[in-house]
């Protein structure tokens, strides 16, 4: 296998014309933390961006920050922090999920999988972020979107259309997000011993108030003791998420938790405490158990999530917890993927989209493991891939259509 190692934007073009004129398939990665999601992809070359890397533009006024594509997560995040600001959309880390080292992430990476975590419900993924990429097509060709403010309006957004396309329509060699200022500080109401058809409920009056929560999660019984060391061990656990200045954060707490008065036994967790909580929620860190137990990752209407839940129960041994006021469940399977069993509930229960992100290699070759895309939607993809790819060489077969 032949790694070519690009360390500028140039390099990558020529790269990338070399392969398109050889019509020779290329697999495209950063630092590989992602890689065990999506089938294997069969190509000989490797084009590796793990070199090209640095941040080349970052105005924490304008609240705009530039990198290539292969600068690590952890060192923008930890650029941002020393300016109190941040991605907003809190992108999660599957490096402890699949059993990888966490922060290996690239930034480009977090484009190519359209990376979100607890916030999503109030900030969006990084599709909702980005304000522009320089990249170069399948077809040999550099291209630039967007640019480097906020106000930008171009007409179709191409940066849009990169994200959560795993590479396969092209080589993002640069991104542009938008940042914004860190809270001051944060706050979990816990309401402990409810069920899940009771949290879907307390979940769904919390952020239908005046409370501004940012994140909503329901940890049940079996999966509540794997997050802060244990603190939580018990009963389940319905968790709430406020941020903002300090005595606006303990106002809407206190309107809050007498609003869910009688939900269950309340509890309070602050600050450094909370983020480390739900940055466990967000990397999926309960079933981060080492194991090739298989994994989904399940995006569905909020108030269906437990229903669909419940049900598979009757058909599979199965452990779940919920994100996005449960609109985002984490399944894990105690054996086989149970691929069919969970889409045909999904689809009963009110549609969705379901991604195995972790399963034993020898299972993954036989399972569908993104969601196989509605007709319409397969076309306008299909008519993108050759619009971008036309000769399939980009990360081939990584989405499986």
């Amino acid at each position: 296998m032949t790694r070519f190692t690009p360390t500028t934007p140039e390099e990558v073009l020529e790269t990338v014309r070399w392969a398109a004129a050889e019509e020779t398939p290329v697999e495209v990665l950063g630092h590989g933390s992602k890689r065990g999601i999506g089938h294997v992809t069969q190509t000989e070359h490797q084009i590796d961006l793990s070199k090209l890397t640095g941040v080349t533009l970052y105005e924490p006024e304008e609240l705009v920050l530039s990198a290539r594509a292969g600068t690590p997560l952890a060192e923008i995040e930890a650029l941002l922090a020393e300016h109190n600001q941040e991605l907003q959309f809190e992108p999660l880390d599957y490096g402890p999920l699949l059993g990888e080292a966490e922060g290996r992430g690239t930034i480009g990476g977090v484009l190519a999988a359209n990376l979100s975590g607890p916030r999503r419900l109030k900030a969006g993924a990084a599709r909702d972020h980005i304000l522009g990429i320089h990249a170069v097509s399948g077809r040999g060709e550099a291209f630039k979107s967007g640019g480097r403010v906020v106000k930008n309006v171009t007409g179709y957004d191409l940066s849009k259309a990169m994200a959560g396309s795993w590479g396969t329509l092209a080589v993002v060699t640069d991104v542009t997000f938008k940042v914004m200022p860190r809270a001051e500080t944060e706050a979990t109401l816990v309401l402990r011993g409810l069920t899940e058809e009771q949290a879907a409920e307390a979940m769904s009056i919390a952020m239908g108030s005046s409370g501004e929560v940012a994140s909503a999660a329901h940890l049940p019984e079996s999966v509540t003791g794997r997050v802060l060391d244990g603190a939580l061990r018990g009963k389940g656990s319905t968790l709430l998420r406020l941020e903002g200045f300090g005595p606006s954060v303990d106002y809407r707490f206190e309107r809050l938790a007498a609003l869910l008065q009688g939900r269950g036994t309340q509890g309070r967790i602050d600050g450094d405490e909370s983020r480390k909580l739900w940055r466990e929620i967000r990397d999926c860190r309960p079933f981060a158990d080492g194991t090739p137990r298989p994994v989904w990752r399940v995006s569905m209407t909020p108030s269906e999530g437990h229903r669909m839940v419940m049900a598979l129960r009757m058909e599979a041994a199965v452990d779940a917890f919920y994100d996005w006021q449960g609109g985002l469940i984490w399944l894990r399977m105690e054996a086989y993927p149970e691929a069919e069993a969970v889409r045909r509930l999904i689809a009963q229960f009110g549609g969705g989209h379901a991604t195995l992100i972790r399963a034993h290699p020898m299972v993954r070759d036989g399972v569908p493991l993104f969601q196989p895309p509605a007709r319409g939607l397969a076309a306008l993809s299909q008519r993108l891939k050759e619009q971008f790819d036309p000769k399939g060489i980009l990360n081939p077969g990584r989405m499986g259509f």
